[in-house]
């Protein structure tokens, strides 16, 4: 096995540049969003902040943690957000140091709906989502984890008003300095939360059939294209995960195959796909194949779930994905790419620093020593 990918190794294009939109990236390796919850109070990134990215900028991309586009958005405690001046002046630092070490990094622009707590949200109010339908799910707060509450349901009159946020936000990551942006319309979130008919239950043009469930993705994307441009946008989908309490589409292959020849029309640069379960099993159910969005898509797919090595020098020996995306290995292996290239071991991340807290388990996990870089 191990001489297996060692062969793969060197005969794969993983470490090799590809061309991303306007970018050149490194390599067609991606930092995928992770949330970490070391941003103040208020949403500001903090310094600390600046040095996790900045670690990790030998990724062919970053994707940053989930970033709130408004102060209901919020769903998580100490995330930040990019609609405020201070945030922008808090985001700059990090692209300034991502950039200072030669990386290119993307916001992940982010509204939780109904996957939040009152005590997140600007007086205490229900956190909204398309329909009132509790899911299934957890809110981090300052109290820790906490269930889910029944959300409140939008009123149609309300959803222009969260587009222009997604605008306002993106235009603050373009002053903040970000190379472009990602939307995140994946893991049960407001957007998909409208997507699927399981979570959305609306009689007005944004519910029932399959267009009008898509209305609020494609007016997002058109308002974020509109501000920076098609090709310096992506999408992060989720077609077949149950991650927080979102229920499957009763057609998930049919959904999101519309979705996905719909998006066409905006020239993205790429779509982010977690396959199976956030988290969980690769497998897809319902014989859904995924190459098929991939197939109709015009620009580059980002593969995003349970990747290792194996999986990802695999998946580009088949042509399965134009550039692999990794989670839970950056957490602890801020030289992952190398690591990767040259089949070093890797870190174990820390589970219990995960969110909150500060530098421990977020910006001391060591790098290859010299002599560990020789011996692999």
């Amino acid at each position: 096995m191990a001489d297996r990918i060692e062969k793969a190794q060197a005969g794969s294009d993983l470490f090799q540049p590809v061309r991303l939109g306007p970018y050149q990236l490194a390599n067609r390796i991606v930092m995928a969003p992770l949330t970490r919850s070391r941003a103040g109070e208020d949403g500001v990134p903090r310094p600390l902040m600046a040095e996790y990215y900045a670690q990790r900028a030998s990724a062919g991309l970053i994707i940053a943690e989930g970033t709130n586009i408004s102060p209901q958005g919020r769903g998580y405690a100490l995330t930040p957000g990019l609609y405020e001046a201070a945030q922008v002046e808090g985001w700059r630092k990090v692209t300034e140091a991502v950039h200072a070490r030669g990386g290119r990094i993307f916001p992940q622009l982010w509204h939780v709906g109904r996957v939040s707590h009152p005590s997140l949200q600007p007086g205490g109010a229900l956190p909204v989502a398309p329909s009132a339908i509790r899911p299934e799910a957890t809110s981090y707060t300052d109290a820790g984890f906490r269930p889910c509450v029944t959300p409140r349901a939008l009123a149609t009159a309300e959803i222009p008003e969260i587009v222009e946020q997604y605008r306002h936000a993106t235009r603050n990551a373009l002053v903040a300095g970000f190379d472009g942006v990602e939307i995140h319309a994946a893991n049960g979130y407001l957007i998909e939360q409208f997507l699927r008919d399981s979570t959305n239950k609306r009689t007005d043009a944004y519910g029932g059939s399959r267009e009008n469930r898509a209305r609020l993705l494609l007016e997002v994307t058109e308002a974020v294209v509109g501000v920076c441009g098609g090709e310096r946008v992506g999408i992060r989908l989720s077609p077949v995960s149950p991650v927080n309490g979102a229920d499957l589409d009763s057609d998930p292959a049919g959904t999101y195959a519309y979705v996905v020849e719909r998006l066409n029309a905006f020239g993205l640069a790429y779509i982010h796909i977690i396959e199976g379960a956030t988290q969980g099993p690769r497998e897809v159910p319902g014989g859904f194949d995924l190459q098929i969005l991939r197939q109709s898509f015009k620009g580059l797919y980002i593969a995003n779930n349970g990747y290792d090595l194996g999986l990802a020098l695999e998946a580009r020996r088949r042509n399965l994905a134009d550039i692999i995306s990794f989670g839970r290995l950056y957490i602890a292996n801020p030289d992952l790419v190398e690591r990767l290239r040259i089949g070093a071991r890797l870190n174990v991340p820390d589970r219990a620093t995960f969110f909150g807290g500060g530098a421990a388990g977020y910006t001391d996990y060591p790098v290859l020593t010299p002599a560990e870089r020789d011996a692999a």
